[in-house]
Order: structure tokens, then sequence, then C-alpha cells
């Protein structure tokens, strides 16, 4: 009986599976979406037990789209977002929903840690840029300053990829890759923070072990369950996993990963460091909280009911610039190149001859815009960008992978394979169910032929309207 390998992508506002053969094919996918609660502002939550329904029914849909049983996947790797938090008692239910890694409510706390620690600390510790409300250290403070009888009863600390892993399998295990931004893991020693710990008043019996597998009691019984760094890793592994690689993804988030041997700190903060997919390598990683969820707000609140291909058509009759329109990304505030909580989405230009096809076309641009801001903060740190390989939903956009390559003025490809993220999980956990020799290989060898597109007539056009976009960005996230 022919065996199989399933990634499964825990997102921000879906779960996606795919089912992949030993070639590292595409034999089926499914997908379950859910819809984020934001009950005030700053505020995005979900009911921890939806990641686990969504899990189920898109693991089902990708089963049966690949016409092939359960008892057929030999392993499963979990890769997704990271930050979101997600706290059980003693019994293994959740406490209070899961406070998503987009929630900005831990201002003063993340103040607090931010003294406790020291800027230089932070950084050395994490790799991060600041300490940021979003994080689960933050997180976890406010909860305990804000629900002290919900703190009290805390028993595991989970994200959401643990959690989903316990669900499998019953035992909880994590991956280092997810965890540098939790901001109580010390990256230079491989371990949990035993000083943030204990300022936060968490046991290290609450935590996840650091490494590992366990064997699948539910959905697959018997296959081997890894969880895996977070998607953007996951992602460039996935995508061929080579030494210069350097990816971008648009997913409901945006970020640049390009790997590195060392561990570089940026002096100007503008870049978090990561750990890379295997030991000994790092990921600098310039990331935003929104980029492809924009164009998602605009589909489901804005369009009238529009799919993404009738925007992309839209979006295409559109002149480059968008006839004076520009938008800023930044509905859950920005983290690189500069870190501002407090950033709002912006619209500057509007006038009554814009249309839908204006804003949607607006969207990939201001997109467009921040990716050439990160990839020059990159540059600056002294990282070779030739050229850029897109990931994540926003790929399937050949209109928006030439609006990346204008304003990039770089090559932008494309891979073959529609879910690289899923598949670098997979990958992940065949090697440690021990059917490939080695990741690094297998991501080489299995990630398919791509589509280049190269700069074109319009990268001129792009430099004077990157220009405007970088005095509309600097004004606004100079507002407090």
């Amino acid at each position: 009986m022919a065996e199989y390998y399933c990634g499964i992508d825990l997102g921000s506002t879906a779960v996606k599976a795919a089912v992949f053969n030993e070639k590292g094919s595409l034999c089926g996918e499914g997908s379950c979406e859910f819809l984020l609660e934001t009950p005030r502002p700053e505020f995005v939550e979900l009911d921890p037990e939806l990641y686990w329904s969504s899990t189920c029914t898109a693991v089902k849909k990708a089963l049966g789209n690949a016409g092939i049983t359960a008892a057929q996947i030999r392993s499963a790797g979990l890769t997704g977002q990271a930050e979101t938090l997600i706290l059980l008692d003693e019994k293994g239910v959740p406490l209070r929903k899961a406070i998503v890694w987009l929630d900005n409510r831990a201002v003063e706390e993340s103040e607090e840690l931010e003294k406790f620690l020291g800027s230089d600390e932070t950084a050395a510790m994490s790799g991060q840029t600041a300490m940021m409300p979003c994080w689960p250290a933050p997180k976890l403070l406010w909860v305990k300053h804000n629900e002290p009888e919900v703190f009290k009863r805390i028993a595991k600390v989970l994200m959401v990829e643990d959690f989903v892993a316990w669900k499998l399998t019953g035992n909880f295990h994590t991956h280092p890759g997810l965890l540098p931004s939790t901001l109580y893991y010390d990256m230079r020693r491989n371990d949990w923070s035993d000083k943030v710990l204990e300022y936060l008043g968490i046991s290290r019996s609450a935590m996840p072990e650091l490494s590992g597998s366990a064997v699948a009691r539910e959905l697959f019984p018997g296959a081997v369950v890894k969880v895996a760094p977070m998607d953007h890793i996951c992602g460039h592994l996935g995508s061929g996993g080579t030494g210069g690689l350097v990816t971008e993804c648009t997913g409901g988030s945006l970020a640049l990963c390009a790997m590195t041997k060392e561990f570089l700190c940026d002096p100007l903060k503008r870049i978090s460091t990561y750990l890379g997919w295997q030991p000994g390598d790092f990921a600098l990683l310039p990331w935003a909280p929104t980029a492809g969820m924009m164009m998602k707000k605009f589909r489901d609140e804005f369009s009238g009911g529009m799919s993404y291909a009738e925007l992309d058509q839209a979006a295409s009759a559109v002149a480059p610039g968008s006839d004076g329109l520009i938008l800023l990304p930044h509905l859950a505030g920005a983290v690189s190149p500069v870190a501002a909580p407090h950033a709002k989405g912006a619209v500057k230009g509007l006038t009554l001859a814009h249309t839908r096809g204006h804003f949607a076309r607006a969207i990939m641009e201001s997109v467009a815009f921040l990716l050439k801001d990160n990839a020059n903060a990159l540059a600056a740190l002294g990282m070779e960008l030739k050229s850029v390989r897109a990931l994540g939903g926003g790929a399937k956009s050949s209109l928006w992978a030439q609006i990346k390559a204008d304003v990039l003025d770089l090559p932008v490809s494309v891979g073959s394979c529609d879910e690289p993220v899923a598949l670098g999980a997979a990958i992940l956990s065949a090697a440690e169910a021990g059917v490939y020799s080695g990741a690094a290989e297998a991501g080489a060898a299995l990630a398919g032929e791509e589509r280049v597109f190269t700069p074109g007539k319009d990268v001129e056009r792009y430099k004077a309207c990157f220009e405007e976009y970088c005095r509309f960005n600097e004004y606004i996230l100079g507002e407090k």
C-alpha cells in the first residue's frame, strides 16, 4: 500500500491540509476557513476548539481529494502561525479563548517586560527587534493582571501547533522554530528562559517538550506527528531550501525569509531573527502582521461579493499607481522595518473616480511597497538579493507577482507546488519518520519547477510610487 505525507498549515484565518507522495507531488488538499473574533479594538480571539475542528475538516477533505485512506498517512507535520496563545487547565480543557497573534491588547505589559529585560537583552535572547504587545509573554502577563482566576489555573501554555499536536497524539511537544518571539524562550541556550518564566509566574512544567515527535491517535492513527517551525520557515524548505534562496510569503501576513549560518542582531532593530528548519541555521525574517489578510478583508466586507479571481481581473484593468490611490497595509500594527504597534491602515488620494479595481490594485501595490521596504533593510545587513521566490496565497496571482517584480526590480519566481508551506512541514515529518536522509536534500529535490516574472516596463513608474508610499508611511507611523 502506497504511503503519503501530510502537511498541515494552521493559518490566521484558515487551516489547510495537503497530502504529498514520496516524490513531493501534491495529491490532494483541503481547507477550512474560520472567522476571528474582535470583541474590542486591539482584541483578537478564537475558540481553541475551532483550530482542532478546522484541522479535522481540512484533513478529511485532503484525504478525500487524494483518494486515499487515513491508514496510508505515514507522517504529518504541523506548521503555521506563531505567537497565538492557548492556555489549558490540568484536564486539558482550554481556560479561555485563544489570544491570537494579531492581538495587541498587552501594551502596558509589553512596556513592563521591556523595562524588566531591557531592549538589548530582549534582542540578544530572542532575536526580536522590540518587546511587542503581540508576543505571548506580554499576553501571559495581561492574563495575570486582568484574569487572575484564569491565570492561577494554567497547567499548559501552548502555541496553536502544540495544541493540535496534543489533540492528535496526547503528547505535549513543540519546535524551537516556533518560539523565539514568545519572549520566554532563550535562543542562545535553546531552552526556556527561567528569568522570564519566574517573572511571569509560570512553571517550566507548563511548557511542552522542546523537540521530538509522537504517534497519532486521532485522524491518522499510527502516523508520526511532528511540530515544525513557523510557516515562513517551512515555506522556505518547501520551496527548495537552498543556501542563497530568499523567499517572500504573502499569506495572511507578509514575510521575507533569508537563511544565514550566524545569529545576526540588526543594530537598527529593523529585522527579527528566528531559528531555521535545521540545527545551526538562523532566519532573517522581516515581517508585517497583515498583507493578504487586507485583500481578504476587502473581498469579504467591501467588494460586493467578488471573488479573488474577479478582483484580480478588475485590478489588471487599472494602470500602475492606481491613479494616485495609495494604501498602507498596517491593519494590525507594524513590525518591520519599523516596529509600531499603534500603526493603522490609511488611504491617500481617494477620489470619486476610484473603483473596486483601484482598491484591489492599490492593496497589491501597498504589499509590494512594504516588501521592498523590508528587502532594502535586508540588503543593508549585507544580504544579497538577486531574485525572490514568492509563496502563499498571493503567489497564485500572476498580476501580483508581476507587480512585486516591477517594484523590487528583481526577478520573482513562483514554484509549481501550490502549498510549499505544507510541503516543508510534510518533509520535516517524513525525515523524522526516516523516509529521507535529510530535510535539506529532500527540499531541494522536491521543490519542483517555477515560473519567473521579470521586471518590466513599469519599473520606473513604481520607483516614483514607492517614494510617495515612503513619505506617506513615514508620516502615518510618526503619529501616535
